[in-house]
Parts: C-alpha cells; sequence; structure tokens
C-alpha cells in the first residue's frame, strides 16, 4: 500500500510539471507571429492592436462559427503584442 501511495505521490508532481510547463509554453508566441496573426505591422500602438482583435475575433471566435483555439491564438496574440509595447513604454 505504501509503494502505490508513493507511486500515487510522485505521478501528481510528475503531472502538475507537465501541466505548469505546459502553460508557461501556451501564455506566448513571437511577436511576429502575433503581428501577422492580427495584421499589424511593427509600430501599431494600443488602440491598432485592440481594433485589430476585435475584427478578428469577430470572425473566429466559437459564438461566430470559428473555434476555440483560433480564438485562443487572437487573444494571445493581443495580449502578447500589449505587453510588448507595455514593456518598451517603461524603458
Amino acid at each position: 500500500m505504501g509503494k502505490l501511495l508513493a507511486l500515487l505521490v510522485l505521478a501528481g508532481f510528475a503531472f502538475a510539471w507537465w501541466s505548469g510547463n505546459r502553460q508557461r509554453r501556451a501564455l506566448t508566441m513571437p511577436l511576429g507571429e502575433a503581428r501577422s496573426l492580427l495584421g499589424l505591422r511593427s509600430g501599431a500602438d494600443a488602440d491598432e492592436i485592440r481594433a485589430a482583435h476585435r475584427r478578428i475575433i469577430a470572425r473566429v471566435h466559437p459564438d461566430a462559427g470559428g473555434t476555440p483555439e483560433l480564438a485562443r491564438r487572437t487573444n494571445l496574440a493581443r495580449d502578447v503584442l500589449l505587453r510588448e509595447l507595455n514593456a518598451n513604454r517603461q524603458h
């Protein structure tokens, strides 16, 4: 019984590590890919980023016939570009 419990605990730690790493990878994308996905140039400001996001998400959202993955990637592109814009402003 002790070995089974130890195996379950080890499996729980392994799953937590795996899902944490997977989640971190999913929180970013290359800037070029984000710009391309939203159809933006490199100097786009926050208003342009948000407008492009609204335009694209209206087409790719699951409620509009798109898929959850397309909506997730579109939201991620917006977040990545806004985060980069804010980071550049602070420097």
